[in-house]
């Protein structure tokens, strides 16, 4: 499931890096690019306490989102503000991986998928 969600988001990348986007001017999807930052910074956290062994691949996946969009100004700000919120979030909760970071994790990944399938029939060429 997560390689689906990975290829979903790669995909949301390269329609996403349209020129237009490096202003600093709200985009129609950014509610939902700020909640797939939250997410990522969630899973960020909780597989990194679940000894996934996974590194920054969450955080990687953050700035290849932001890389991709170039958002400048407060967009930015805003994207950063909810991949932080996701991971502070949950580090406030999780000290260790329990059954319930274990669910967590699965229905976030389902989220972002969610997420990047949306965009991408939405707003996709």
């Amino acid at each position: 499931m997560s390689t689906r969600f990975l290829a979903i988001f790669v995909l949301i990348l390269a329609c996403a890096s349209a020129p237009a986007r490096a202003q600093d001017v709200a985009a129609p999807f950014d509610a939902d690019l700020q909640r797939l930052a939250e997410v990522l910074g969630g899973l960020h956290y909780l597989r990194g306490i679940c000894g996934t062994n996974e590194g920054n691949k969450w955080r990687s996946e953050m700035q290849a989102l932001i890389d991709a969009e170039t958002p400048a100004g407060e967009r930015r700000t805003r994207m950063i503000a909810a991949f932080n919120r996701g991971y502070n979030g949950f580090q406030q909760t999780y000290r260790s991986c329990t059954p319930a970071a274990t669910v967590a994790i699965r229905r976030y990944i389902e989220e972002g998928s969610k997420i990047s399938r949306d965009l991408t029939a939405r707003y996709a060429n």
